[in-house]
């Protein structure tokens, strides 16, 4: 049986990719990741922020770089590069380790000045970028349509400087997905992951403070990614990942017949342990013998190979009418 899979042209044992987290920042970790059969990883993000603000932490130490010029220039760019040292290392380090493909990871909200250091991920072995791209929309002075150019010129900036494949992981709160990713393939990148969590604020009643919920993701939340791969799928130059909320093998499943080349499981691997990758490969082998499939490409898309298919993933009434006769409102029995 064949379960390996193609992203951005790289060779998945599996399509099954660990998401950037805790579980991907240190090597150990990483193989142990692979020996319980990843089929990739994405490396813990490095911020944005913590390539461009340690020189501002150094201003703050010591006051004579605001009378010397010349001094904090040497220290402004020296300390950008230490503050990408570890995460380099990081990359080499899991290269010589495991043999699937590692991603590096960035997580960023402009085109400013940081995409010349995708130059030195690719110099220190990563296979592929993903561009963990995180605008949240609430902008006072940023229209809809200039929070998307803001995508499009990040992702550009950094496909100008890399010859690796690059990948851009985004939010669901875009005015006009389908657009939006045909812009982000047209603009370079290889491979979409749909979409990036953002933590969910929430309001405990008796203490009446602010709280967050649970960090991790559940099985529900997987159907927003589902509907997107399905409605993308064969329509963008552009491979596709299906990410939060997969949580078992029916999970992986459904994204690959909605076309996706590969998901990102995370969450679940806090919540049952790294071995946990072994049981959605078995589970997903045993499907796949049952159902009579030798390879993952014999039906990965097979879901809109039915023109009828098409209406459902565009549906977006809350109940089919057939059913809204049978529902009553509280108090009117």
């Amino acid at each position: 049986m064949n379960i390996t899979s193609k992203y951005m042209g790289l060779h998945l044992n599996n399509p099954i990719i660990v998401g950037s987290s805790s579980l991907t920042g240190n090597v150990k970790s990483v193989e142990k990741c692979v020996k319980n059969g990843a089929g990739g990883i994405v490396l813990k993000s490095l911020y944005e922020e913590q390539i461009l603000s340690d020189s501002d932490t150094l201003i703050n130490q010591d006051e004579m770089y605001l009378w010397y010029p010349e001094a904090f220039e040497y220290v402004n760019k020296l300390s950008k590069e230490e503050g990408i040292d570890q995460y380099l290392n990081l990359i080499k380090v899991c290269k010589k380790a495991v043999s699937v493909p590692i991603i590096a990871s960035i997580n960023c909200i402009s085109p400013e000045e940081w995409p010349k250091f995708s130059n030195e991920l690719e110099n220190a072995g990563a296979d592929a970028l993903e561009l963990n791209i995180t605008i949240f929309p609430d902008s006072d002075t940023l229209s809809c349509t200039e929070i998307g150019e803001q995508h499009i010129k990040i992702i550009h900036a950094v496909c100008r400087n890399v010859k690796i494949p690059v990948a851009a992981k985004i939010s669901f709160y875009q005015s006009n997905i389908k657009m939006m990713a045909r812009k982000i393939a047209k603009a370079g990148a290889k491979g979409l992951v749909l979409f990036n969590r953002y933590y969910r604020p929430d309001i405990d009643i008796e203490k009446m403070v602010l709280t967050k919920e649970e960090t991790l993701s559940v099985p529900e939340e997987s159907t927003l990614s589902l509907r997107w791969v399905g409605l993308l799928s064969g329509h963008i130059p552009c491979d596709l990942v299906g990410s939060t909320g997969i949580h078992n093998a029916s999970g992986i499943i459904k994204q690959l017949l909605a076309g996706a080349s590969a998901v990102q499981v995370c969450s679940a691997l806090y919540k049952y342990g790294i071995y946990y990758l072994r049981t959605l490969i078995e589970e997903l082998e045993i499907w796949m013998r049952r159902k009579g499939f030798s390879s993952i490409d014999e039906f990965r898309g097979l879901i809109n190979q039915d023109s009828k298919n098409s209406a459902s993933w565009e549906r977006i009434h809350f109940m089919e009418k057939t059913r809204t006769s049978n529902i009553r409102p509280i108090g009117f029995d």
